[in-house]
């Protein structure tokens, strides 16, 4: 077979005949690679047993009710959309170390509790490692099957034989075809390989988790085209300094992105937090300047979260502003408008703003939570440890209505809160709360006369 050489683009996967410093049509600077490829070039095989079926008329195909296949770990099935699609194809990516086998090898006994046979492929590890692994976590069933291989043809002759109902790949980035002549990895190699793990899901019905390795800049490693093919992408999250992890959804074709499950680690595996909120608040102490408890919505769960900041004097030409769990420029925004709308002066002043466990946090419903911080912090007064704030901010200073007020107020009064500050426009819809006293705010004033009452 006739090979050739050419520049590939480890982001995009645009093919170029020579080195260029700036990829043509993703911008990015120094992704284009040398690689060897055959002729006919990548993705020659598209999707195997997919191509060649014959056009049908939507109204004429038949929807089969497939009950989806629950993992028994509900923290991943709630991400999933509530299991498992028979048939789909779920990318895993996340920080080595973090718990990415660890998660799936807890999964897979509850899939083959049927008496169906499960298949992990391993490309990093040999089966005693893997063994070693599943017996701290107590997985012994003799239905889980391991395979130490990074060649597809030999990986796909096994699924032949075994016939599993579920297959895992370990890692996608390991795992090579003799079809393409490039090293394990490389963007032809992923590309073709994810193709035919695709082909193979779609033809057989049989559900594939992908995991892959990520960059120092967090992204999954390897061609944006590997997220597009795959159905479901799943990000695992968390500092390995702390013992908690969160799962997010950031593609699902099957089930809500907005969904998040929450995780300990543990030294016998991966424990489900049914109560976040619980977890983020433990450690919260009553009196603390600079501390406000909000209400941030992950999908359909309200999660309560701790907000701090700090402001000090500067001591730099320029004052410091740092977030962490919100957006940094977001942050800058509210500062522009407190000085504005409520006179306060934050040109001689550090200002750091920290979500406590790590959560970040995207939704404006959290900006009147911010600006009391913030104001708690450098007026040096605390606001009662059993208030929640609720509430977006407008360029104006007034505040806004947000999204799923009783669902946020009922986890508060769950947890133990009796006081609320929300927009004024939501209490007129809302229920009295038993046990809570609301508190209606119509712009960043009367949310700081309020807490600071």
């Amino acid at each position: 077979m006739r090979v050739k050489t050419s520049f590939l683009c480890q982001v995009c996967g645009h093919q170029a005949p020579r080195w260029l410093g700036r990829c043509p049509d993703c911008g990015r600077w120094n992704s284009l690679k040398e690689e060897r490829l055959p002729a006919t070039g990548p993705g020659r095989a598209g999707n195997p047993g997919v191509a060649g079926s014959k056009a049908t008329p939507i109204n004429e195909i038949e929807i089969i009710g497939e009950d989806r296949l629950e993992t028994g770990i509900g923290e991943l099935d709630r991400v999933l959309g509530g299991g498992v699609i028979p048939g789909s194809v779920i990318l895993i990516g996340g920080d080595p170390g973090i718990g990415k086998t660890t998660l799936l090898l807890q999964a897979l006994p509850k899939l083959a509790m049927a008496g169906e046979k499960v298949l992990y492929v391993s490309g990093e590890e040999s089966p005693r490692q893997i063994k070693m692994r599943a017996q701290r976590l107590a997985v012994e069933d003799p239905a889980l099957f391991i395979l130490a291989e990074t060649s597809l043809e030999t990986i796909f002759k096994s699924i032949h034989e075994l016939q599993p109902t579920v297959v895992v790949v370990d890692s996608i980035q390991t795992v090579y075809t003799d079809q393409i002549t490039s090293a394990p990895g490389s963007i032809s190699q992923v590309q073709e390989v994810a193709g035919q793990l695709m082909g193979f899901a779609k033809r057989s019905g049989v559900p594939v988790f992908i995991i892959g390795h990520v960059t120092k800049e967090g992204a999954i490693a390897g061609p944006r085209l590997l997220e597009h093919i795959v159905d479901t992408v799943l990000y695992f999250e968390g500092d390995r300094g702390h013992a908690y992890r969160i799962l997010r959804a950031v593609k699902n074709r099957f089930g809500s992105t907005n969904e998040i499950g929450v995780f300990t680690m543990k030294d016998a595996g991966l424990e489900e937090v049914g109560n976040p909120s619980e977890l983020f608040l433990a450690e919260r102490p009553e009196r603390s300047t600079g501390s406000v408890v909000v209400s941030s919505l992950e999908g359909s769960r309200p999660i309560l979260v701790e907000l701090q900041a700090l402001v000090s004097s500067t001591s730099y030409a320029m004052p410091k502003r740092m977030a962490n769990g919100v957006e940094l420029n977001r942050v800058s925004l509210l500062l522009a408008v407190m000085e504005k709308r409520l006179g306060l002066h934050f040109s001689g002043q550090d200002v750091y703003v920290n979500v406590v466990g790590g959560l970040q946090i995207e939704e404006p419903a959290v900006d009147v939570g911010i600006a009391l911080a913030i104001t708690s912090s450098l007026r040096e007064r605390p606001i009662d440890h059993r208030t929640v704030v609720l509430g977006e901010m407008g360029l104006g200073g007034e505040v806004r209505a947000i999204s799923q007020v009783d669902l946020r107020l009922r986890e508060a009064a769950k947890m133990g809160f009796r006081r609320c500050l929300l927009p004024e426009r939501n209490l007129a819809k809302l229920e009295p709360v038993e046990g809570m006293e609301l508190v209606g705010i119509r712009e960043i004033g009367d949310a700081l006369d309020a807490a600071f009452a």
